[in-house]
This record gives C-alpha cells, structure tokens and sequence, in this order.
C-alpha cells in the first residue's frame, strides 16, 4: 500500500482509539454547511442536464475560459487514476516529490515513469505531470512557466487540488489549448473529501475521452446537487481564503515556538522541518492528533489546520513543553 495522509487506521493501530484530529491531510476543517437535499436527489439516477449544470457552475466559479471542456469526477482521484489511458503509453514524468498517486498510475497503465525534481527535466516527455501547488513543499509555477512547459510536452498535466487557496496561479482560464490537461479537488478547499468530487478541464477531444472512460454517472447525485451550490458561493470562498491565511499563521506561530521550522505548504497545510519527524508526530499522537510524515524524509512533517477553537487548544497543549 502507497503512504497517504489520512490513515487514521494507522495511528489508532498505534496510540489506540480516542476522539482523534485528524491534521494529515490538506482537507479543510472549517467546511462549506451542507445544505438540506431534496428527496428527488438521493432517489434518481443523475440526469445529463444536472451533470452539465455542475461542470458550468465550477467553470464559472474558476474562470474557465472558452473553447475548454470540463468533467466532473469521483474526485481528483479518479482523474488521477483515467488519465494514463488517454495516450499510448510512452515516458512519463512527475515533478516530484509530491503525490505519489501520479506516478503510481502512470506505472500501473504501463507507462515508463520517472520522478524528477527539476521542472526543465520534464522536457520531452510523452505527458509531464506537475503539481501546483505541490503537495507536500507548497511550490508553486507562474502560469506563463507551464504554458512553455506545455509546448515541450506531448501532454501537460496540471494539478491544481490545492490552488482554490491560490487563483493567481491557475491556468483555468487557458484551459482548452491542446497539450494541457488540468485538474481540480473540489473536497479540500470546501473541506467536503467525502463527497468525492473532482473535476477535469482540457481540450475536448480529450475531456470527451476522460467522459467516456469515466461512463454515464461518474458523480453521485447529492454531489453534484452540493458541489454546484458550494461553487456558487462565491462570499464563502473569499471569507475562507481569508481565514486559512490567517490560520496558517497562527500554526506557523506554534510550530515555531516548538522548535520547529517552516519549510514550506500552502494556507491549507504547513510542512515543518523538526529535529525528528517520527518522534514529533508521535508527540501530536499523544494527544490523539495525527499528522503526516513522509518515507523519504527523517525530519519533514506535514500538518493540516485545525478548525474549531478546541482543535486549536488541542494542538496547543500537543506542541508545549
């Protein structure tokens, strides 16, 4: 099994069972409300209209711009997981470290893979994938750098799971050129991972090819009854891109007092440089407050922000002396 945030299994098997914050992922924990849903939603199959209705308001809502094709998906995920069966395969590569369902895809469609950690490496490869912001580090690319990057590639992938927290630096609104492919979470910003959610948005002879593979009903109809409604609350997101600014801070605060450094993340996780990464997340643990830590890294963890006030003391009392 491939290391994820979000293994509460795993820290239960270790610390036991307990009310547990669970602080490793970048999900928000200060969600969009849900909404009442009608009956109707739950009962019936989702129509072609509804599903056409949601990728519209998300293209609204990110700034989609004209010729793009969008679908909506069981989150980034199952993009992540169709999107090597556009292409014959051929040589990948992932600007890593970061996620590492990308390159794990690739491999499993039969692709050559390679992980590097330069952006100009991927020049010449069959379909480059790029995550920006990255997850874990938080780096980022000037749209204008990956619109070249994308002339040097067969195929450009572009994450943006994270950018709602970021719009400056989405293509969204260069969506529709060939050679690129972007993807979007809907779940992390709008705190709702359970919904399983996500979109793509590309060239449309490619977007109706991720349709087909997807099939007739990828998104579930209280999904698409959510997602459009969260997308068009635009007050909202402007008011919580404000607060995950001001709660990165407040994180970064007591991290530093800690002992711990910023080594990077974005306003919906921070990644901290500590003298030991195992033994700071077993510190969290204690406190049933899990957090993520990376197999390649002795001294890196990764920490999502909490939402309600007692979270935050929860935390507090976990990173004191």
């Amino acid at each position: 099994m491939r290391d994820h945030g979000g293994n509460l299994d795993a820290a239960v098997a270790r610390f036991g069972a307990g009310d547990w914050i669970d602080l490793s992922t970048g999900i928000n924990r200060r969600p969009w409300p849900l909404p009442p849903l009608d009956a109707e939603v739950w009962r019936h199959l989702p129509t072609r209209a509804a599903q056409e209705a949601l990728v519209a308001q998300a293209a609204r809502a990110w700034g989609v711009a004209a010729p793009a094709a969008g679908v909506a998906l069981g989150g980034a995920q199952a993009a992540i997981q169709l999107l090597p069966l556009l292409r014959r395969p051929g040589r990948a590569a992932v600007l890593g470290p970061t996620y590492n369902e990308h390159a794990a895809s690739l491999d499993r469609a039969g692709w050559t893979v390679a992980t590097v950690t330069d952006r100009d490496a991927l020049h010449g490869a069959d379909l480059a994938v790029v995550v920006n912001p990255n997850n874990p580090d938080g780096r980022t690319h000037a749209p204008a750098e990956l619109l070249a990057l994308a002339q040097r590639v067969g195929l450009l992938v572009v994450d943006e799971s994270f950018a709602d927290v970021a719009p400056e630096l989405s293509l969204l609104p260069q969506a529709g050129r060939d050679r690129l492919l972007i993807l979007r979470s809907f779940g992390k910003f709008y705190g709702l991972a359970g919904l399983r959610l996500g979109f793509a948005f590309g060239a449309p002879a490619d977007i109706a090819a991720l349709a087909q593979l997807a099939g007739p009903w990828p998104v579930s109809g209280p999904a698409i009854e959510i997602g459009r409604r969260a997308l068009s609350d635009d007050r909202w997101a402007a008011a919580m891109r404000v607060q995950l600014a001001q709660n990165a801070a407040r994180a970064d605060g007591l991290a530093r007092a800690a002992g711990w450094r910023l080594a990077g993340g974005t306003t919906l996780f921070r990644l901290y440089e500590t003298p030991d990464a195992r033994a700071a997340q077993d510190r969290l643990a204690r406190h049933r407050v899990w957090s993520r830590i990376f197999p390649w890294s002795e001294r890196l963890l990764r920490l999502g922000l909490p939402g309600p006030e007692a979270e935050w003391h929860r935390l507090a009392a976990a990173l004191s002396p």
